[in-house]
């Protein structure tokens, strides 16, 4: 239950926190936090920056994310944008959690050819070169939900960003979830995690991949806390774009005796799209950096826990990354490291084994004189037609111009197949899948003339966001497109086995996919 709380504050902040007059304050593990209204979505409160884990700093950098301690009330607010007066003020009256972005090396602008008036601005917002503050005290989530009057509870769905492993924020218009959550009833929750060296240092002898068990322990977070926001802990679906579409793949086995989430959404990203690295691997990119920074005999880890954080940035990226299939295929070096905890090294015979997450609530399925008891966890898979059309930009600012051919080889490498096998395994072995294929080419959501339906475009059908993100209104059809893929996405969530279905999605099969393009949603044959 949500409880509205009035709060007084001085006259000269009236107009700058208008929005603020009428607060929420829930109590969670980490005490009283206070919420507030939406700037566009009244009903909707916002809690922004709390903190899941201990921040990762001093000699908690580079180990496994620890368990918060908890702190005094505080005002959840890291999006507000008021007068610097009225921070002071509200400082002065409650503390204020102003949270950064974990830490990576911000992109430079690129002048692509052809580009649209909008292209800065989405690639800025994209890929995260929005002039964020960054700091390794930065393991915080982000919850959307409706204002409630009754003890309903909401089916919960937590998103986790892309960023090819090295970069990436909550704090952008892509995964402001206000929208999403006003449109349906469900809560929405965004949350950062470590990436690059700080996430995935590969240390040899250590955990290695500390970015995905942030993603864990933010998951635990939502489950013990989500109640006091409206939301139900038994109906939690985790979702994610790129290396978060991969992670939420890789879920699915890391905890399949305790998932916490009742199914998962993969947007263009699976256990196959880009190979991890081994542990020898892992272990020689470590070393080239440790003897980098200098600290490459005695305490080395001791040394390297001591260095400044942007040093390790600028030394980490000099480290030469994995050989790939492609030119088109380029992964970094400190990226997930196989581990046979979080990430494995054989997916296809795990898959050919049905070794998915067990669920809590199962099945009961009737066979005369018997009654089966079966556990899945319901997986919503897909990708978009061209892919390729934004990675073609960071290849063309390195200098590589490949043709077509490679691109489409690509495409079909990295995300058609990979999300074809992912489907296919889990119904291979009973589980509830579906597939999409996103082919909608908007106006305002354009790169350059061809770049079509790009990789991460469609978070803007789902969040909401695309006029934020561009400045340009979205047309008519844009909208009702939206609106299904939000009615279609909160479905799966409030009831992944049966809610779309209840829409009317066919489970996948090889014979056909469903299609999202433009104003139209169909099923087509699946010849890729």
């Amino acid at each position: 239950m949500i409880f509205p709380v009035p709060i007084l504050l001085f006259g000269l902040c009236n107009t700058a926190i208008a929005r603020s007059l009428h607060r929420s304050v829930v109590q969670t593990s980490n005490g009283d936090i206070i919420g507030h209204s939406s700037d566009k979505y009244l009903n909707v409160v916002e809690y922004l920056g709390i903190p899941y884990a201990a921040p990762p700093v001093g000699e908690l950098r580079f180990e496994p994310p620890q368990t918060y301690k908890g702190g005094p009330k505080y005002v959840a607010s890291h999006y507000v944008s008021l007068p610097s007066l009225c921070f002071s003020m509200l400082r002065f009256w409650l503390p204020m959690n102003i949270d950064h972005d974990c830490p990576y090396v911000v992109g430079s602008t690129i002048d692509y050819p052809n580009k649209t008036p909008q292209f800065d601005k989405i690639m800025s917002t994209f890929t995260s070169s929005n002039n964020n503050s960054h700091s390794e005290d930065c393991l915080t989530l982000n919850i959307w939900s409706k204002q409630t009057y009754n003890d309903t509870l909401k089916p919960v769905l937590v998103h986790f960003h892309g960023g090819r492993w090295t970069s990436g924020t909550t704090n952008t218009p892509f995964y402001h979830g206000a929208n999403f959550a006003s449109a349906e009833d469900i809560v929405v929750v965004t949350a950062t995690y470590r990436m690059n060296i700080f996430g995935f240092p590969g240390i040899p002898g250590k955990l290695s991949n500390l970015g995905l068990l942030d993603q864990r322990k933010a998951v635990e977070w939502v489950r013990d806390n989500i109640q006091a926001f409206g939301g139900d802990p038994s109906r939690i679906v985790m979702s994610g774009q790129s290396c978060g579409s991969a992670a939420a793949d890789y879920w699915a086995y890391s905890y399949r005796d305790d998932p916490v989430v009742a199914g998962l959404i993969s947007h263009s990203g699976t256990t196959d799209s880009f190979p991890a690295n081994s542990p020898e691997l892992s272990a020689q990119h470590w070393e080239e950096l440790t003897s980098l920074m200098g600290c490459e005999s005695g305490d080395v880890l001791g040394c390297m826990k001591r260095q400044n954080a942007t040093a390790l940035l600028t030394a980490s990226s000099k480290i030469k990354p994995p050989v790939t299939s492609s030119a088109a295929r380029t992964q970094p070096a400190f990226q997930p490291t196989v581990d046979n905890m979080t990430v494995f090294s054989d997916y296809g015979l795990l898959s050919k084994t049905g070794r998915f997450a067990h669920l809590v609530s199962c099945r009961i399925h009737k066979i005369p004189g018997v009654k089966l008891t079966v556990c899945h966890q319901p997986y919503l898979a897909g990708h978009n037609h061209n892919e390729a059309g934004f990675y073609k930009i960071s290849a063309w600012a390195k200098g590589s111009t490949l043709p077509e051919s490679e691109w489409q080889a690509f495409n079909k490498e990295t995300f058609t197949c990979p999300t074809d096998d992912a489907v296919m395994a889990r119904i291979r072995a009973g589980v509830p899948a579906w597939r999409f294929r996103y082919f909608a080419d908007w106006n305002n959501t354009r790169l350059y003339p061809t770049s079509g339906a790009y990789h991460g475009v469609e978070l803007n059908m789902i969040f909401g966001n695309s006029e934020a993100v561009t400045d340009i209104p979205e047309s008519a059809y844009q909208v009702q497109l939206q609106k299904k893929m939000q009615r279609a996405w909160a479905a799966f969530v409030a009831d992944p086995h049966h809610g779309l279905e209840k829409l009317g999605w066919p489970h996948f099969s090889l014979n056909g996919v469903f299609s999202l393009n433009g104003s139209n949603v169909k099923i087509q044959s699946n010849s890729n």
